[in-house]
């Protein structure tokens, strides 16, 4: 009589090693990373659990919410109202700081920490609407010239460099010396920028959808009869929106600084609007007899565009993986 066939099959061994449970580990977990079932990883998702470990980008997101802040309700920080002309005091003009005016006096009276808070306002008003409408002029002619090629792509890219030629500060001082008195100062201001500051966006979206149209999932999309405008706005703008970003937060602070360099040229805004450059180019004559008018203004303006510096680095650390 034969032997009967063992249960691990014909050639196999009958006995079988068994791994204790203690032996069967799992490697350890990653920082940020998910938990099993949860959703696959994305780039913004890993770029948020980067960007939650840079001790650069909580402080900066720190320094603008407190701008945004002191922007939108500055009764919070002052009860001083510059507006009103009943809260200057001439015969106090220049005075030092003291338990009442913590930043002193300016050269009409007027205390320099309440106007340095309000006019946080249209600082930030003017750097943040430029920039929107700097990305979506930009992005929106990027996104068209990069994916259409062609005579599109060719005069877009042309007329991008006439706009190139123009040095942007020369170029928005003339804008806003020639319609000054035209416009209200602060919208005035922000098309003077805007209209010199969209190339650079124009590139960088070109640049970004040139290389994703060549992808796999574009080339699909089109096999499976995608028109253009589907290709373009669910597939390549939100694979060509990172670097946009980076780029659109790190010009948000270069604006604010036109916009005080324009005002301080006295073409920008003017009074009774308050803004920082506007402060500054009041108290320069008089800086070495009261250098504090000056100096608050100015300090506020660097640590404001050094923030929005500050973020949009670290984004793009985020966001481009050969930075990691």
């Amino acid at each position: 009589m034969s032997n009967p066939i063992p249960p691990g099959g014909p050639g196999l061994p009958e006995t079988q090693t068994l791994i204790p449970d203690s032996v069967t580990t799992q490697a350890p977990e990653r920082p940020g990373k998910r938990a099993k079932g949860a959703k696959p990883a994305s780039l913004w998702t890993d770029a948020w659990y980067d960007l939650r470990r840079r001790p650069m980008f909580i402080l900066s997101v720190i320094i603008i919410l407190i701008l945004l802040v002191m922007s939108f309700w500055p009764s919070l920080f002052t009860a001083i109202d510059p507006s009103n002309a009943r809260t200057c005091d001439l015969s106090t003009a220049r005075q030092g700081p003291s338990a009442g005016h913590l930043f002193g006096k300016d050269n009409l009276g007027c205390d320099v920490y309440a106007r340095t808070i309000y006019g946080a306002r249209n600082s930030i008003v003017i750097g943040v609407f430029t920039t929107i409408i700097t990305s979506l002029v930009g992005g929106m002619l990027g996104i068209i010239a990069g994916y259409r090629s062609g005579l599109v792509d060719t005069v877009s890219s042309r007329v991008t460099e006439i706009f190139f030629a123009i040095p942007p500060i020369l170029g928005a001082l003339l804008i806003a010396a020639t319609f000054r008195g035209k416009a209200n100062s602060i919208l005035l201001v922000i098309v003077a920028l805007a209209v010199l500051g969209w190339p650079m966006t124009f590139r960088i979206m070109r640049a970004a959808v040139i290389t994703a149209k060549s992808q796999d999932f574009v080339i699909a999309a089109r096999a499976l009869g995608a028109g253009a405008g589907r290709i373009m706005f669910r597939h390549l703008l939100p694979n060509s929106l990172a670097p946009v970003i980076v780029v659109a937060t790190i010009n948000l602070g270069g604006f604010i600084a036109a916009e005080a360099a324009l005002s301080f040229l006295g073409v920008g805004v003017v009074s009774p609007d308050i803004s920082w450059g506007l402060m500054i180019a009041d108290a320069r004559n008089r800086f070495l007899e009261a250098p504090l008018p000056l100096v608050f203004p100015a300090v506020f303006l660097c640590i404001t565009v050094l923030a929005f510096i500050m973020m949009g680095d670290a984004v793009r650390d985020a966001l481009d993986p050969k930075l990691r």
